[in-house]
């Protein structure tokens, strides 16, 4: 009996959390607005109440999946009884109805954390921070109860067994990459409370920049493992063995991930020095924005895509909805308090400052060529103009130059000055670097690949272009030191995260430039017996395999592969699977990953004749795109935990807490 009820446990808790978001709207911002201590106080107890009832709504539909209750619509149309326990938990999320349920879940997260970690901040800017996020918290849990409800019932004409998960989402990958890309998603709706909290208090300075910066860094980290995770993902198990296909659905996640990029450099910009005030809040509105506009593409059933999961314009309708209320409400806040904003700081055009800048623009109109990219053809197709396709032809054509110039200025600015810097004195200090890099660069595309390609130099000579110049600021910055080590330890968290972030991106643009140019990849018609050579690896087909697993039957190749003339040799077990539910096949790939290269196997179609269509191929240096990311990711972590951000959450007065600063503290 209380099985039978978990789901309107789970719908009456999305209705109380729903109210309390409201409570958490309106009652705090009156009361910042009207200077009502007592208004302000409901901010922190509603945005626990909200998490708890939220968190309950989402156990609930757990246990419906894990109970097989297919009395749910939602489960009826995503699980089965064959379904694997692990895969029935990502079998929650697996779905539209699931998948917004986790973003309310994970805001209702976030906006705990921000009342738990800001009582040291003053009262009316917190009030207006959870404030703003329980407005949006509404609209989310406006949008799962109104049009996308997880625990709809078929009753009285319940199925006996469910329609099973869609088996491209039966993966580790799939059980990994949404909690992580919403939390970076929903993470940022944080520092857009903040920006519009700051808006409304009138305390455009460098206080609130201080307290947003480390939700910031947080935020970036999740949505840089996220997308890693995706592009993973898409890797291995959709048997193409490409990595990054400028899908509408993957631009959707690096659209704010460009302009988050840009928001940290300008939070450092403006906690430092006072300058980029207006130039802030506004990346942290389009960044949130992004997320939303994100979440309408894929939600709203405009797109085509193996990661898109809703076909329901009723829903793309609301989202579209809640997009222009932020987006424009938000503006028109900006609009009539941004004018009151003033500042006197100057630079000079050869600085850190103005390098930041220059960067910043840079990532702007990366995120505007990615965006038109993916919209342009949608408008056009929505207006009845016809259909284009924009592939990656017109993203590489564009993103790539654009990759590379703001790499120059990525690479100036560690050994750049704030404020001004003489030409002569930034010459002296990067020259070194910059003949090193092209060297090194102009020779090793012999040594990887045993050819010269201009590509893979260019590609290497970027990433060198960025690593030496943090190399020679480490050695400037221990110059002083008794010794080295002892002058490595002086520097601040903050410094490592910046030093990590950018060896990280240098790392994946090395990966992305190698196995570009330098993969090889063999289609061919392969039985028992049969052999093939690739990049100096023979593979040779010794049999055919069947195995029946918990919800499909597959069709394996065992494969022997030696390198060169070596008497070692190791397997390779590709599989072709037909999920029973579904009758639904898919590729299961065989991997023989390295640091420097993988070998990866895919079975295509049975010919009929005993053989099988194979894809063979040799992918030199892909593991370092993902090396890349998470070293970005870990570089915004090491950011949050640096002392300052500590000092913050203790300080009797945070104000005065801002202007405290570390030795060897870098901006970003």
């Amino acid at each position: 009996m209380l099985i039978q009820m978990i789901p309107e446990i789970g719908h009456f808790a999305l209705v109380v959390a729903m109210l309390m978001a409201a409570v958490q709207a309106v009652m705090p911002l009156a009361g910042a607005a009207l200077r009502r201590p007592l208004w302000m106080a409901f901010a922190r107890p509603m945005a626990a109440g909200q998490f708890l009832f939220v968190v309950i709504a989402y156990l609930c539909l757990t246990a419906s999946y894990l109970f097989d209750d297919f009395t749910v619509a939602n489960v009826a149309n995503n699980s089965n009884s064959m379904l694997p326990w692990y895969y029935k938990l990502s079998a929650v999320w697996g779905n539209h109805e699931g998948s917004v349920l986790l973003w309310s879940l994970m805001l209702a997260g976030w906006s705990y954390m921000a009342a738990r970690f800001s009582r040291d901040l003053p009262r009316d800017m917190v009030a207006r921070v959870l404030g703003v996020m329980g407005l949006v918290g509404v609209g989310f849990l406006a949008f799962v109860l109104v049009t996308s409800n997880p625990f709809d019932r078929l009753l009285p004409n319940a199925p006996s067994d469910g329609a099973d998960l869609n088996p491209l989402l039966q993966d580790i990958g799939l059980i990994l990459h949404p909690p992580m890309l919403y939390m970076g998603y929903v993470g940022f709706s944080v520092v857009f409370a903040f920006a519009i909290a700051a808006l409304l208090g009138g305390r455009l300075d460098a206080a609130w920049t201080r307290w947003a910066r480390p939700w910031t860094n947080l935020a970036w980290a999740f949505l840089t493992v996220g997308i890693a995770l995706g592009s993973w993902w898409a890797y291995y198990e959709l048997g193409w063995g490409g990595w990054w296909f400028w899908d509408p659905v993957e631009n959707a996640s690096l659209l704010p991930w460009l302009t988050g990029t840009a928001l940290m450099h300008s939070l450092a910009v403006t906690e430092k020095r006072g300058s980029f005030k207006s130039w802030t809040v506004l990346l942290a509105i389009f960044t949130f924005s992004l997320s939303l506009l994100g979440t309408f593409l894929v939600r709203s059933g405009v797109l085509t895509s193996v990661h898109a999961f809703a076909n329901d314009p009723s829903r793309g309708f609301f989202i579209l909805v809640l997009l222009g209320i932020t987006v424009g409400l938000s503006l028109l806040i900006f609009a009539l308090r941004a004018p009151r904003v003033s500042h006197q700081v100057g630079f000079n055009w050869l600085s850190r400052d103005a390098l930041l800048l220059i960067n910043n623009i840079l990532l702007v109109i990366m995120t505007v060529t990615v965006l038109m990219g993916t919209v342009y053809p949608l408008l056009l197709d929505a207006l009845d103009l016809g259909k284009i396709s924009v592939g990656p032809p017109y993203f590489n054509a564009l993103f790539v130059p654009l990759t590379v110039i703001m790499s120059i200025f990525m690479g100036l600015g560690p050994v750049s000055r704030w404020k001004r810097m003489d030409g002569r004195e930034l010459v002296k200090r990067l020259w070194l670097s910059g003949v090193a890099a092209v060297v090194i660069a102009a020779v090793m595309p012999f040594i990887i690949g045993g050819e010269w390609n201009l590509w893979v130099a260019l590609g290497l000579v970027t990433a060198l272009w960025i690593v030496l110049p943090l190399v020679r600021d480490l050695f400037d910055k221990t110059r002083n030191a008794p010794t080295r080590l002892a002058g490595l330890k002086k520097l601040s968290l903050a410094h490592w995260g910046m030093v990590l972030g950018h060896l990280g991106l240098a790392v994946t643009i090395v990966g992305v430039a190698v196995v570009s140019n330098f993969a090889i990849e063999r289609n061919v018609r392969m039985s028992p017996g049969d052999s093939v050579s690739v990049a100096g690896y023979t593979f040779t087909m010794r049999d055919l395999t069947s195995r029946r697993g918990p919800n499909y039957i597959g069709e394996g190749a065992e494969f022997e592969v030696r390198r060169g003339d070596s008497q070692r040799s190791f397997f390779m077990n590709p599989e072709k699977r037909t999920y029973i539910a579904r009758g639904m096949p898919m590729s299961q790939v065989a991997l023989r990953p390295g640091l420097f290269r993988d070998l990866y196997l895919a079975m295509g179609e049975d010919l009929g004749d005993g053989s099988w269509a194979m894809r063979v191929q040799y992918k030199p240096f892909v593991r370092w795109l993902w090396l890349g990311a998470l070293l970005m990711a870990a570089g915004g972590a090491l950011a949050v935990a640096d002392r300052r951000y500590r000092r913050l959450a203790t300080a009797k007065d945070p104000e005065k807490a801002v202007e405290v600063r570390t030795a060897g503290e870098a901006p970003a």
